[in-house]
């Protein structure tokens, strides 16, 4: 019998809808995807990034300018420019030069560029363009590693009043250090260790902090080049910092070192963010210090027998060639190499001295790793983006309070200790993905 008229079309009528819903399903479906699976970081990077070219606009002309150091570093470099090569006669509005040779050279270009540090607008844009470049090389090493999810990526961009704060809108010299870091970083996962250690120690020569990521790279160059391949990158560190400050070693050698190079500076107590709930006598004792360096140097050597040396030889077999060892060298995967870096620089942080507002920028980009290189098991995501926003809201609080400094580091106890018992199984899944879509296996890059 022939079909009812226009019954065939009711039925392709009714398959329409089906498909229209299975169509808008499946691109919720991949929606989520997007927002979950670390193999979308370049595309979620993409639009952040794009995203962050209009907050940065609208943050300079919006908000407004403060001044805190950037007069300072004008007036530390114009001594240069006047021909004053003793670090003991450089100084600013906020007291003597105390940063390497790297950030005289640097600021010194942003001088003449600024019109002798006047046009602020342009510096604001500079340090925009920065942020701008400092994003784009932090999620090179995420893609890399592949572990985080995209998502995470929203609070480590738009949603950093802060970090926005320190880059734009007060021009400190800490972000031009760490821009240069995560470029030597990039380097090292690329295989290129000699011009790694190069950007490495030039960073250093902008500002001290970066130091904390030295352990951490020493590590990994024994690991990778055993001692006497070690030694010829770590020349390349020395003879830089050697070069650069050369000017200035001529002239007063003892005053340069001991003014950019001074390990044992005080710090005021006004403005530390993490040790607010202490007295100030006891903030500025020596013994406290002693104690911060002795849980600094005990914390680096549990890691580096326990969670960054997986072999089964002792840590005193990196000291051999690669090819002496009883293991057979293998390569450095990028997990591996940013695991090691960024949890040394992680537990200097955590056992500083002191944490000013800018030093924010020391860890800030290296937070959504440490958080999500372990398994989601260990530490569920929402647990995750709370301390991300704790964290954020310690650094914000203007003066610091007890409650802040104390929520600071109860967030940093709670990321070392996920740190450690995470981490007990290699960093490097051993075989084909899991289902969980939330945290997808990681091959192989190196």
């Amino acid at each position: 019998m022939a079909p009812a008229p226009g019954s065939g079309l009711r039925r392709r009528g009714a398959a329409g809808p089906g498909s229209l819903r299975q169509g808008l399903r499946r691109a919720w479906q991949e929606k989520h995807r997007v927002l979950w699976a670390p193999q979308y970081t370049g595309l979620v990077a993409a639009w952040l990034c794009l995203a962050e070219v209009g907050v940065t606009h609208w943050v300079i002309h919006r908000v407004a300018y403060t001044e805190i150091d950037w007069k300072a570093y004008m007036d530390e470099v114009e001594g240069v420019v006047n021909g004053t090569f003793d670090y003991t006669q450089l100084k600013g509005d906020t007291g003597p030069l105390v940063y390497p040779a790297g950030f005289v050279y640097i600021f010194l270009g942003l001088y003449y560029i600024t019109s002798r540090g006047t046009n602020i607008r342009l510096a604001q844009y500079l340090f925009g363009a920065l942020y701008l470049v400092t994003l784009l090389l932090v999620f090179r090493i995420y893609s890399r590693t592949r572990k985080v999810p995209p998502y995470v990526f929203f609070f480590m961009c738009c949603a950093s009043y802060r970090i926005h704060s320190i880059y734009i809108l007060r021009l400190f010299n800490d972000p031009v250090a760490m821009a240069i870091l995560f470029l030597a970083v990039n380097l090292f996962l690329e295989e290129r260790w000699s011009w790694g250690c190069c950007f490495f120690s030039l960073a250093v020569s902008v500002k001290m902090n970066v130091l904390l990521f030295a352990p951490g790279l020493l590590f990994l160059l024994l690991r990778r080049f055993g001692l006497q391949g070690t030694i010829p990158k770590l020349s390349i560190c020395a003879l830089l910092q050697v070069v650069l400050g050369l000017p200035f070693l001529l002239e007063n050698p003892v005053g340069y070192v001991t003014r950019s190079f001074d390990l044992g500076r005080q710090f005021l107590f006004k403005w530390t963010v993490n040790w607010r709930f202490l007295p100030e006598e006891v903030f500025q004792h020596r013994a406290f210090h002693l104690a911060l360096l002795a849980a600094h140097l005990g914390a680096l050597g549990l890691f580096a027998l326990r969670r960054w040396h997986r072999s089964e030889g002792s840590l005193l077999s990196l000291l051999k060639d690669p090819a002496e060892r009883k293991s057979p060298p293998q390569p450095l995967t990028a997990n591996q190499v940013v695991f090691v870096l960024f949890t040394s620089n992680f537990i200097g942080v955590c056992c500083s001295r002191s944490l000013h507002y800018q030093f924010y920028v020391w860890y800030f980009h290296t937070l959504p790793y440490l958080l999500w290189c372990t398994p989601a098991g260990k530490l569920s995501h929402l647990l995750r983006v709370l301390i991300l926003g704790l964290i954020e809201l310690s650094w914000n609080t203007y003066p610091s309070t007890l409650c802040s400094s104390a929520s600071l580091h109860l967030c940093h106890g709670i990321i070392l200790l996920q740190l450690w018992y995470g981490t007990t199984a290699p960093l490097e899944p051993q075989g084909p993905p899991t289902a969980q879509k939330t945290t997808p296996s990681l091959k192989k890059t190196e």
